[in-house]
């Protein structure tokens, strides 16, 4: 990502027990009673996106501690915007007691985005120019276009809920149903260049979104998004000792999805199925271990708009929102939404390492270190035929120079399925194992797939 990023991240761990109950010395297990919080303030500059603000809090119940590390009841709540229009708004509740022997999740969230990445079709069939959008390193006269040229604006509104009952033992099913709003647009300029120097001001341009839509790579009743209620049916399986940073274990699930849709949409009603498959692996006590997990997700029937294509199906939104393949929740290091197809397969692996644990104020802390291998790739692949687009290009984009065409798509099918790599290390600073600070630094592996230095991540939470 070439944007200019000033974090300031001010890491602020507050507790509350409201029980007002004494805690007992527990010295073979510590543990944690009543209820406890966390809060993590933030603030960070975009020069495309503005100021950001915002603060988020984690609230646990433990009860009397004889669940402990796991909750009884956890609410997230999260806020933060920028001047510019990019935001989360989310709250999200998760219980096993609120409902007996049966576990609810509850999801409500807004996230405008401004300036969301679009690189196109396929992965590697659509070709990653540096130069078009890095205002920093280059010149007009060396190609540059435009720091938005690879972004459109979306703004997504989600409700869903997740509830999990016991068929026997690990075994678990689970019902979902939500609804996903989804309004999509080309980045708007004079939101983005308000009160900028009229060197900086970003170009009306067409950007890669909008050669897209001329080019009738899109379907005209996708182009603006839709609303799309969904149902979601699956089978999980869950032997993990604790939900957060498991030591040993297996979670996996196997899920259908339906996506409704309706009016001039009604072409996008679909089929999708989700897999993953994650196992922790012990090598010292709870303090090192191996993590992994493998998924994928299929297109089985119906058709999928571009703004679905990436949309992670997950049935626990430990993250505010899942996106494959690139990015922060999926294969950190390689741009976000790098892949955009009907399906896809991924795998994460992590050395997990508890390196520092200590007390403050009767909160039990840990600061913890995991290196990482993220990859991704292209299973179903949308469909692009080059005859059609080189039309399409003659009758609706007369000025487009033919000869430079590939130079955004590789026609060459043999690029499609190649993987994209990343590497990295994260480090962690947990607080009553489940108040966790993730900061991680990933590298993509291959240029197309981004910038020649690392990423940096800031988020809650394990990546799984």
């Amino acid at each position: 990502m070439k944007r200019f990023f000033l974090y300031i991240i001010i890491a602020l761990f507050t507790f509350a027990q409201l029980n007002a109950q004494n805690e007992e010395p527990q010295p073979q297990k510590k543990i944690k009673k009543g209820w406890n919080m966390g809060i993590l303030p933030s603030v960070a500059y975009d020069a495309d996106l503005g100021f950001q603000y915002g603060v988020l809090t984690n609230i646990y119940n433990y009860g009397d501690g004889s669940k402990y590390p796991e909750y009884l009841h956890s609410l997230y709540l999260e806020a933060a915007y920028t001047t510019k229009r990019y935001g989360i708004f989310r709250v999200f509740y998760d219980s096993k007691y609120l409902i007996p022997n049966h576990r609810i999740s509850l999801d409500a969230s807004y996230i405008p985005d401004a300036m969301c990445d679009f690189y196109g079709y396929n992965g590697y069939q659509s070709v990653y120019n540096n130069n078009w959008h890095n205002s920093k390193k280059y010149t007009a006269a060396q190609g540059y276009e435009s720091r938005a040229f690879y972004k459109f604006r979306r703004d997504l509104i989600r409700v869903s809920g997740d509830l999990q009952g016991t068929i026997k033992n690990n075994w678990k099913w689970d019902l979902g149903l939500g609804f996903l709003n989804y309004s999509i647009s080309p980045v708007n300029l004079d939101i983005l260049n308000k009160g900028k120097d009229s060197t900086d001001l970003l170009p009306n341009i067409d950007e890669l979104y909008d050669k897209y839509v001329k080019w009738n790579i899109f379907d005209t009743n996708e182009i603006k998004g839709g609303s799309h209620p969904f149902l979601r049916l699956g089978i999980v399986y869950d032997s993990r000792n604790k939900q957060t940073n498991a030591s040993k274990g297996i979670y996996a699930n196997a899920f259908f999805t339906y996506t409704a849709a309706f009016g001039n949409q009604k072409d996008f009603n679909n089929i999708k199925f989700n897999a993953v498959f994650q196992q922790y692996i012990p090598l010292y006590k709870d303090k090192l271990s191996v993590a992994y997990r493998v998924g994928t997700q299929l297109l089985v029937a119906g058709k999928s708009p571009f703004y679905l294509d990436n949309y992670l199906n997950t049935i626990f939104m430990q993250r505010v929102l899942y996106e494959a393949i690139g990015g922060a929740n999926s294969t950190r290091g390689v741009l976000r939404s790098r892949v955009l197809a009907d399906g896809f397969a991924y795998a994460n692996f992590e050395l997990r390492w508890k390196a520092f644990q200590f007390d403050i104020a009767k909160q039990h802390f840990y600061i913890g270190f995991n290196p990482f291998v993220d990859i991704g790739m292209v299973v179903q692949p949308n469909k692009i035929v080059e005859d059609d687009v080189k039309a399409n290009i003659e009758q609706n984009d007369p000025g487009f120079n033919m000869a430079k065409l590939d130079q955004y798509i590789n026609f060459d099918p043999k690029t499609i399925y190649q993987p994209h790599i990343a590497v990295g290390t994260g480090l962690k600073i947990a607080m009553n194992e489940n108040f966790v600070l993730s900061v991680d630094w990933a590298l993509p592996l291959n240029t197309q797939d981004g910038a020649s230095k690392a990423n940096l991540y800031i988020k809650m939470g394990y990546l799984f």
